[in-house]
This record gives structure tokens, C-alpha cells and sequence, in this order.
């Protein structure tokens, strides 16, 4: 009787697992999702302290596409997500311009920031249409490329009256959460004249259609 009970609990776990790998939904098949907005809703932002002033900032030039069958997300999901250096704005113009400038940030030279999805792990149904995972991939930023890991959450959204207010098509949106370290970007964590914590808190939050 009790071996009985203990393997009905590891069907069950084991269960439980298989059924946390993606979207309970009624959309079947690999989609496609576009995260381009022109009305820039979708942003990034980021976080730093300072002695005088913390800093925060935002971008709103995200742009990239991610696919992935809803059913088994956490084996499926790749993409590429971008943000536009041009567009990131501390809400003062003297300090942006040297945050895009070659001294820092170099917009010129390093126009787009990207992460390119490489693979899923601890992935949690929070709910039918929403899942937390972690999101291992390659960050290129300044030139420089380096793997980090992202703590995410994705929701997903099938197409309905209140969806195609946003936008045509199934929405799926996404929040990530990570830290980049200045030096290993090659950037000095010096700022007009005052240095900035060397680890930058980044968070996004967006939201892509397959219809898009």
C-alpha cells in the first residue's frame, strides 16, 4: 500500500512537470511573436546608484521577434530582442548625450543592444495562460558579447475584444529582470564627473502579437 502511494506521487510530480513546460491554450503550433511598437509602449529600463543622484533611465526602441510552440515552450522558445541606444533617456538631456556618446555607451559606434535566446530552465506555471522561467542567453552590448541569465515571466494572451485594442492576433507579454557589469562591457562606470554603481539593474517589459 505505501509503495503504491509513493509511486502515485511521483506520477503525479513527474506529471506536474511535463504539464509546466508551456501555455494551457487553444492555439496549437509554432507562433511567431513581434515585439516592434511605434507607438513605443514596449521599453527597457535601467537603474543605477550615484553618490550625488541615482540614475534612472529608460529605451523605447525594442524590436525583435520570438517563437515558440505554446504547448512546450521551455524546449521551443528562440528569438532575438533588441533596444535602440538612441533611444535611452534619463530625463535630462545633458546626461543623455553623454550616455549615447563615445564615452560611454557609444551609440554611434554600437547603435543596438541585443539578447539572443539560447535556452529555458526553472520554468513554473504561475496560472493556465502564464508561466516564470529563467532565460539563458548571449547579451551583446558595446561591442561586447557575454552569456547572462534573465529572470522572466511570459503571459499569454489569445486574441479577443479587449486584445485587439492593443493589437491584432494572440499577445503574448514578457517581463525580464537582470544585471549587467559595466567592466565586463568595456564601460567606464564614470559619469559626468561621478561614478555610477559598475552593476546596472535592466528590466523589460513588453508585449508582442503573431499578427504583427
Amino acid at each position: 500500500m505505501h509503495k503504491s502511494i509513493k509511486i502515485f506521487f511521483v506520477l503525479a510530480a513527474f506529471a506536474g512537470i511535463i504539464s509546466a513546460q508551456g501555455f494551457k491554450v487553444k492555439t496549437a503550433g509554432v507562433q511567431t511573436f513581434n515585439f516592434a511598437d511605434e507607438r513605443g509602449r514596449n521599453h527597457v529600463s535601467f537603474f543605477s546608484t550615484a553618490p550625488l543622484e541615482d540614475i534612472t533611465g529608460t529605451a523605447s526602441g525594442v524590436s525583435g521577434t520570438v517563437s515558440f510552440d505554446p504547448a512546450n515552450f521551455a524546449k521551443t522558445l528562440k528569438g532575438k530582442i533588441g533596444v535602440k541606444v538612441a533611444t535611452m533617456n534619463t530625463g535630462i538631456e545633458l546626461r543623455n548625450e553623454h550616455l549615447r556618446g563615445p564615452n560611454w555607451f557609444d551609440a554611434g559606434n554600437y547603435p543596438d543592444v541585443t539578447f539572443e535566446i539560447k535556452s529555458v530552465s526553472d520554468l513554473k506555471q504561475a496560472g493556465d495562460n502564464k508561466i516564470e522561467f529563467k532565460v539563458e542567453g548571449d547579451f551583446t552590448f558595446h561591442g561586447v558579447t557575454k552569456e547572462i541569465t534573465a529572470d522572466a515571466e511570459a503571459a499569454y494572451l489569445e486574441e479577443n475584444e479587449q486584445t485587439q485594442k492593443r493589437a491584432p492576433g494572440d499577445l503574448l507579454g514578457v517581463r525580464a529582470k537582470f544585471y549587467v557589469k559595466l567592466s565586463d562591457y568595456d564601460v567606464d562606470n564614470q559619469l559626468i564627473g561621478s561614478k555610477v554603481a559598475e552593476d546596472i539593474e535592466v528590466s523589460v517589459n513588453m508585449v508582442g502579437s503573431n499578427k504583427m
